[in-house]
């Protein structure tokens, strides 16, 4: 009969110290978790906010430019925007150019909640960086090249 495998505590703690998947996992849901206590008073999640901010464009985008943008599946993000359409923040509509392809607006409601949590992101942001070594261009530098 074989020994089982083993892995040394050593290994565990060395990747508990220097794994950056792990920090950048705990870094997000703690970023998270604070911009969606930021943003409770406008019902909105940090993930809502980005995915609404996302379609505040000149033409309404199509889903797959909304999927590509938040780094999210196809699949996920129409999971996600069917609360924010049922709460009349959102449009979906078929592309009148391409009738495969599926548009999002936002609605003079989604444009009033964006407006109004605008201010109260901008601010929980400021609080955020001001805590960061160069004020989070370091972060976003290290964090724009690994995405």
């Amino acid at each position: 009969m074989s020994k089982p495998l083993q892995v040394p505590y050593a290994a565990t703690l060395h990747v508990k110290d220097t794994c950056l998947c792990l920090h950048a996992q705990r870094a997000a849901r703690a970023l998270a978790r604070r911009f969606d206590d930021a943003l409770r008073p406008f019902e909105l999640t940090s993930g809502q906010f980005s995915l609404l901010m996302s379609l505040n464009r000149p033409e309404p985008p199509t889903i797959g430019s909304v999927a590509g943008l938040l780094a999210m599946d196809r699949t996920t993000l129409t999971a996600n925007l069917k609360p924010l359409e049922r709460r009349g923040l959102l449009t979906v509509a078929i592309d009148p150019k391409d009738r495969r392809n599926r548009r999002l607006a936002l609605t003079p409601a989604g444009m009033s909640v964006l407006a109004r949590a605008l201010p109260v992101w901008t601010s929980t942001h400021a609080e955020v960086e001001a805590g960061l070594p160069q004020g989070g261009d370091a972060l976003r530098a290290g964090l724009l090249a690994l995405a």
